[in-house]
């Protein structure tokens, strides 16, 4: 267990329960990554913007859902094994009991317009928090053309063409390699 958090404090099992039980709540229909970013960089600053993106890069890597394995990669930075039980297990309980919830409306009244309503105002609020939040974490490069580009094409293909992720993966990584490869015609990352 490590003596302290990456940022020089070490928070209470409870503060790190308190803190993801309100991202879980908060982010329920989605954007729970976008939430993730702000709580552990802004809000409770435990970990910088680049520790964040390691957390991400690392649980994209990882089997399951990016933000149950950056909680666990957080708790357990914070507060070791147990840290990540409680993170993880904080996170993943709100939803579930609305979940629960929800299909106790719909098993009494199956055609209930105020919980499809409900569920369609929150899938809206989550598309828009994802979109900030990815904006915020490219840092301007969507400025550059090669960033733009690519962005735009995967959203494309994804969108519009009914190609899965891995095909999607297949044909943008390649272009996006090439456009980013080091030494290339005096361009560097802070161009």
């Amino acid at each position: 267990m490590p003596d302290r958090g990456p940022r020089g404090d070490r928070p209470r099992l409870r503060e790190i329960f308190r803190a993801f039980l309100f991202v879980g709540a908060a982010s329920f229909g989605g954007g729970v990554v976008a939430y993730q970013k702000i709580l552990l960089t802004e809000k409770k600053p435990w970990f910088s913007v680049d520790e964040f993106k390691a957390m991400l890069a690392i649980s994209q890597t990882m089997p399951g859902l990016n933000a149950v394995n950056i909680a666990v990669l957080a708790g357990d930075r914070l507060r070791g094994a147990v840290g990540a039980l409680v993170a993880a297990t904080a996170l993943l309980l709100p939803g579930c009991l609305f979940v629960v919830g929800i299909g106790l409306l719909y098993l009494n009244d199956p055609g209930s317009a105020a919980a499809t309503w409900f569920l369609v105002g929150v899938a809206a609020a989550a598309t828009g928090l994802l979109a900030s939040v990815t904006y915020r974490l490219a840092e301007g490069r969507l400025l550059r053309l090669n960033y733009a580009a690519i962005a735009v094409l995967t959203f494309a293909l994804m969108s519009f063409s009914g190609l899965s992720l891995p095909e999607v993966l297949l044909i943008v990584a390649p272009i996006a390699i090439f456009l980013n490869r080091p030494g290339r015609a005096g361009e560097t990352d802070a161009d």
